[in-house]
């Protein structure tokens, strides 16, 4: 033992004041440094406007991305309090931008309900700053405080003027550290995804998005719905096609606890189930969903039974039976919310599973009775997802794998590696056998296995479970992977640590992969969500320049490294595709783990992920065409 380490005592035990610790810890505060962590930022001050929103102070909401790439969050609520704090001698905005846990969320009747970090979020934003301004229009005055480097005040609370004495509110400007962050440049897309969804939870409230950057536009977009969740079924369901035309809203309230649902079933086989408390998107749903979920499947065998559609000897409708085509929201507001992991991704208020039945069950219940014709729909659409169900339980059979022999013999195809150890072992699914031949000579067997795939995989977008699970080569990547499908999906069985999907960089080869993407998502999202899912990319140039040789993965990496050198005499070749290359090609652009470049498949937005795939790949061809034609300026490198 080190002698050195012996020494331990409260000399070794650091200290950290104020704001410190949270520059030192970021993560632990607002998840991670990346893109998402520097988003989050944003959605830190919106939310102390939004709970000002949910108090009935506010009714507008403007986000403004400047020209530096600062933000600047404006909002007409009560504006924070400027009088000096009892506890911290200091004004009381600064307490709540420099002191962790300081605000109008902890029992101190500021807030009934509230989506913020209770307290957390002002000061954070603050400590991970380079500056902050924050300017608040209260009793007929505008008071001014700044912050910088971290955090530390080098202006306290001024009189900067007068404003109307009916003015109030608070505005607040911030630009984010970039020795925190790993890019310090907003993306206005995903800020107006979450801008928009927080219109559609928060009903009649005004939000207003602009990006100073783009001189073009000056006036940014406005989201204001009066028809809340509802609004936001049918925007989710746009392009798809209703069974039923109406929205089915339901709600309810019980000591402070606000409960709603809107829900409508569609013609296609996919649920949509989105959950939200006080505007945080539950992922892993919750008492709020389980509630619901219930509820749905126990009305709809009752009243299938009662109209005699489903007859007693008949086997129930499960909870997949009569999800299935579901579009639903469901939103709770709870004064005191209890989640279950640090991501807040699960409500564990148990109290609130009984509320969500209770006005589901009334609700939905009422609906079915008041609407026998649009009641008939909806369940014979349970009783075929139902025979549909019982014919895809006889196909999964066929993908149940029994031995490690039976693996590596299904149907010829897959070649495995003979490394056991899930953690360190991955997948190529190659296109075509070609590439597949090239792929098994170019590998280390060890803890690389190939599978060939012979052209393109039923697009699953458009086709139920039975039909999915009767495709061939579906059959061999359920059974590879070893997971299970459906209800029998167990993530902790997967065999390999990386699926790497490897295709050519044609369009043939980009189908291909979407096609996957398509499965991976439909049937396999839990192996998406965990990071399993990778896309290879295999170099479009190869530059050699005396014995030097340089791939490359596109025209702006090729321009680039031309560039630099210096009138060398080079000679540029366009790859060829992957059943081209012979095995030591393959191996040293696509498959060597210290040369080859691998994207990571993500799904950072549930919904909109859910959105793209089924405009991409779904019945409807009127959305595909609309996105081809606003996107085709874009494309590049086509084969025609």
């Amino acid at each position: 033992m080190n002698e050195n380490n012996m020494h331990y005592d409260a000399s070794d035990i650091q200290v950290l004041e104020g704001l410190e610790a949270v520059r030192k810890r970021p993560g632990m505060y607002i998840g991670t440094t990346d893109v998402k962590g520097l988003h989050h930022l944003v959605w830190e001050i919106v939310d102390n406007s939004i709970d000002e929103a949910l108090a009935g102070y506010c009714k507008n909401i403007e986000i403004i991305i400047n020209k530096d790439n600062s933000v600047t969050v404006k909002d007409d609520g009560r504006g924070i309090p400027v009088g000096i704090h009892p506890k911290t001698k200091i004004s009381t905005v600064e307490t709540v931008y420099t002191v962790l846990h300081a605000g109008g969320k902890f029992g101190g009747g500021g807030y009934k309900v509230s989506g913020g970090l209770h307290g957390v979020g002002a000061s954070v934003v603050n400590a991970l700053s380079k500056w902050v301004n924050v300017t608040v229009y209260k009793d007929g005055k505008i008071y001014e405080v700044r912050f910088e480097n971290g955090g530390k005040t080098v202006q306290g609370l001024t009189v900067v003027g007068d404003c109307d004495p009916s003015r109030t509110g608070t505005t607040v400007t911030f630009k984010p550290d970039s020795d925190i962050f790993d890019t310090d440049i907003f993306d206005y897309s995903t800020l107006k995804t979450r801008t928009r969804e927080l219109a559609f939870l928060n009903k009649g409230l005004r939000l207003t998005l602009r990006d100073d950057r783009d001189l073009e536009d000056t006036t940014g977009e406005t989201f204001i719905y009066e028809g809340g969740i509802s609004e936001y079924v049918k925007f989710i369901n746009k392009g798809k096609t209703p069974i039923h035309d109406e929205i089915i809203h339901l709600e309810g309230e019980e000591d402070n606890i606000v409960f709603e649902v809107a829900m409508q079933y569609t013609a296609d086989e996919n649920t949509r189930i989105y959950s939200f408390v006080n505007n945080i998107n539950t992922h892993d749903g919750g008492t709020h969903e389980e509630g619901v979920r219930r509820a749905l499947t126990r009305i709809i065998n009752n009243y299938a039974r009662k109209v005699n559609l489903l007859k007693e000897k008949d086997e129930a409708l499960s909870g997949d039976d009569v999800k299935e085509g579901l579009t639903m929201i469901v939103s709770c507001k709870h004064p005191n919310p209890q989640f279950e992991g640090q991501t807040k991704g699960r409500l564990g208020n148990s109290e609130v599973r009984k509320l969500a039945d209770n006005v589901f069950s009334e609700g939905f219940e009422r609906f079915l009775l008041e609407n026998p014709e649009k009641a008939r729909i909806i369940v014979e659409k349970s009783m075929l997802a139902a025979r549909a169900r019982i014919a895809a339980k006889k196909a999964r059979e066929l993908t149940r794998r029994k031995t490690d022999l039976d693996v590596v013999n299904f149907g010829g195809k897959l070649v495995d590696c003979k490394e056991k150890d899930p953690s360190v072992c991955e997948i190529f699914l190659v296109e075509g056998d070609s590439a597949g031949g090239s792929a098994i000579k170019g590998r280390n067997s060890m803890t690389q296995a190939i599978l060939p795939l012979r052209g393109k995989i039923l697009n699953v977008e458009k086709a139920r479970l039975d039909r999915a699970l009767a495709n061939e080569e579906i059959r061999t990547i359920i059974t590879a992977f070893g997971t299970g499908i459906g209800q029998e999906f167990n993530l902790s069985k997967l065999r390999y640590d990386k699926i790497i999907i490897m295709t050519d960089a044609d369009v043939d080869g980009s189908h291909i992969r979407v096609l996957l993407l398509t499965l991976f998502y439909r049937f396999f999202r839990p192996i998406v969500e965990a990071g399993h899912v990778y896309a290879a990319q295999p170099p479009l140039f190869c530059i050699k320049h005396g014995k030097t040789i340089k791939y490359v993965l596109n025209e702006e990496e090729r321009d680039d490294y031309i560039s630099k050198l210096n009138n060398t005499k080079y000679e540029i070749t366009r790859m060829k595709g992957l059943g081209e290359m012979d095995a030591e090609e393959l191996n040293e652009t696509t498959m060597d783990i210290d040369k080859r470049i691998l994207r990571r498949i993500t799904v950072d937005d549930i919904i909109q992920a859910d959105a793209v795939f089924n405009k991409l790949m779904g019945e409807e061809v009127e959305p595909r065409r609309e996105f081809i034609e606003q996107n085709a300026v874009y494309a590049e490198n086509l084969d025609i």
